[in-house]
């Protein structure tokens, strides 16, 4: 069962999170994801079979963190407006749209655990604890994605002190640099632990406060 809400969270979590980029790009003037058809809350248009659902759901199943991606929103960073300054509230737009959920899902816990009655508590358990994983959910993807390691979004702070020059390679490196986060991911997880208890401090962390 916890499964099953880990994954009815992170499912529209990334995808939101996805959206927000071409959202952002959009506004500063690159089109290209509105173009595509991507600003849609249409989740078809945004799951990857393997990135997001499948990945987070073996990993939530063996025990280790979850972790997934929705179908990259296409962004082309030489139509923006002001390339160098725009592409970083492009890739910060991912992480600040997980906070504002997470932050909807705390008042609401909140609300419902100190001011509703346990009866309507009880009539939407399911609700509920939904929006418990939803918050927690989103908080560790936004902390998460802004670590500055490529691909991650706060990789654009890296980007930033990158000379003109050398974006066009640096562009190519971060593309493909998600299979080898993922398995050092995947390493740390059966071995190093780097992080681990930092992670499930956040977690306790949240659900501390939402009851005080």
């Amino acid at each position: 069962m916890i499964t099953f809400y880990y994954l009815l969270a992170i499912v529209p979590s990334i995808i939101l999170h996805e959206i927000s980029h071409g959202f952002v790009a959009n506004l500063c003037g690159d089109p290209t994801a509105k173009n595509a058809h991507r600003l849609t809350l249409n989740p078809l248009r945004h799951i990857d079979p393997f990135g997001t659902i499948l990945l987070p759901f073996l990993l939530i199943a063996t025990g280790l963190p979850a972790f997934g991606w929705a179908k990259p929103v296409p962004v082309n960073v030489a139509r923006l407006r002001k390339p160098r300054s725009q592409s970083l509230y492009v890739s910060l737009a991912g992480p600040l749209t997980n906070i504002i959920l997470s932050a909807i899902a705390f008042v609401y816990v909140h609300y419902e655990l100190h001011h509703a009655s346990a009866a309507i508590i009880n009539s939407s358990t399911s609700f509920f604890t939904f929006m418990v994983f939803f918050g927690v959910v989103n908080l560790i993807l936004a902390v998460f994605n802004l670590l500055p390691i490529p691909p991650l979004d706060g990789s654009a702070v890296i980007e930033r002190l990158v000379p003109a020059r050398h974006l066009p390679r640096y562009y190519q490196l971060r593309a493909r640099a998600l299979p080898f986060l993922m398995g050092a991911l995947i390493l740390n997880a059966l071995t190093l632990h780097v992080g681990a208890t930092w992670l499930s401090s956040l977690e306790q962390h949240w659900i501390d406060l939402v009851q005080r």
